[in-house]
């Protein structure tokens, strides 16, 4: 091997590894106090292609937190697809929106989706609101508490595809690409999005035409091919992977930084912060952090909609009940063999708190869209048990300065 040869192999080698952020401080704190399960998981990093990013946060003397990330096997270039978290930027960004229009609607206003092209369906009333009717606040809720799929869609037609993806760029979030509702629908019919009527106390006072979106995507030249077959929306084995190049986009960095923008929005630079009111960030926090038992509208049903039911990092995997002194501020997502979750940890008994951010692939047939997924056996234990352990280092960790959580205790109805 001649000179150049062997600099331009070193060259490759580096360019690869500097993709890949892992922080052997952090990984060795994992592997110490790692179960069997969890090693091997940890050893087979190519099959379960996880992610984490812990941050700690340390406060000074007059609480400002500053944080800091700790990356095991972090790739923004390795897909995960992100299921439901897709819905946080979605619903921040619906907040924005409505500021942008300058007060002549509100979240609590009685929105009506018409609709206004093919694949399309209209919404006029909604049984699970106090007064029975949509609203944009209502569908937050929905999202936070247990993921709902049409209440993200309904945000997605308000904000817009182009209005969407744009304002996330402008942010500084390149990477992310929202394309797409939880509907079968062409990428022709995603662009398109419904008008929307809004009422105050039944008068009449907004109507958001249909929309067409121009956005130009930067889709990656190499496709993004998962497993070894799938099964097609005519529910017949196509013994192919799934192909997900024009599927939404959302890197684990960035969707860790999305929920610190609005946790904590001084932060992070100016221009990527939403600007919401102090309402809407109240608004945010509340369902967020809310557990199904809490909420009277919607009504849940607990044995299906328990209190882990979108905290994947605590106690999912018993199905336990989450201690009133810990409160998770998160957005979680599952679909295709894939499990991700972005969460901001608070417990008030002992003044801990910290952020993690993790997503992982079980899929050991390697057949999407048979709902035969790992989740159960694999998934949620290994969520569990990152958790535990950095819950645990954090029980233990001495700190100079006791953070002050009161912001974060909220009143739920």
């Amino acid at each position: 091997m001649n000179r150049f040869s062997f600099l331009m192999l070193l060259f490759t080698a580096a360019s690869i590894q500097a993709q890949e952020k892992t922080d052997r401080s952090f990984e060795a704190l994992i592997r110490k106090n790692a179960s069997s399960f969890l090693k091997n998981v940890l050893d087979k990093k190519d099959s379960f292609q996880y992610q984490v990013i812990y941050t700690e946060i340390k406060r000074d003397a007059h609480q400002r937190p500053s944080f800091i990330n700790h990356y095991l096997n972090v790739d923004r270039n390795r897909y995960f697809n992100p299921a439901s978290t897709v819905k946080m930027p979605v619903a921040f960004t619906a907040l924005e929106k409505l500021n942008g229009l300058k007060g002549r609607i509100n979240a609590q206003m009685a929105m009506i989706t018409d609709s206004s092209y093919s694949g399309q369906s209209a919404v006029t009333s909604d049984s699970t609101a106090a007064n029975g009717l949509p609203s944009i606040e209502h569908y937050i809720k929905k999202i936070f508490i247990v993921s709902d799929n049409d209440a993200y869609n309904r945000l997605y037609e308000f904000t817009g595809q182009q209005y969407l993806n744009e304002s996330l760029w402008e942010k500084g979030y390149k990477d992310i690409r929202i394309t797409r509702r939880f509907v079968p629908m062409n990428e022709e019919e995603n662009r398109h999005t419904n008008q929307l009527r809004f009422f105050n106390n039944g008068k009449l006072v907004y109507t958001q035409p249909p929309a067409y979106s121009r956005v130009l995507f930067h889709f990656p030249k190499n496709k993004i091919l998962v497993g070894t077959g799938h099964w097609d929306k005519n529910d017949s084995l196509i013994h192919e992977p799934m192909d997900f190049t024009t599927h939404n986009n959302l890197p684990l960095e960035d969707g860790n930084l999305l929920l610190r923008s609005v946790l904590f929005p001084q932060s992070v630079p100016e221009k990527s912060r939403f600007h919401l009111t102090k309402e809407q960030y109240n608004l945010l926090y509340t369902y967020l952090s809310e557990l199904p038992y809490e909420s009277r509208y919607p009504r849940y049903d607990t044995t299906e909609f328990f209190d882990s039911y979108t905290k994947f990092f605590f106690f999912r995997a018993g199905k336990e009940k989450i201690p009133g002194y810990i409160r998770v501020f998160n957005k979680a997502g599952w679909s295709y063999g894939y499990l991700t979750d972005y969460c901001y940890v608070v417990d008030f008994k002992n003044n801990v708190e910290f952020m993690l951010s993790a997503t992982i692939y079980v899929n050991s047939d390697g057949i999407l869209n048979d709902d035969k997924y790992d989740y159960e056996t694999i998934g949620f234990p290994f969520f569990k048990e990152i958790g535990t352990i950095i819950y645990n280092y954090e029980l233990n960790k001495k700190r100079s300065i006791i953070p002050d959580l009161s912001n974060w205790k909220k009143t739920y109805r």
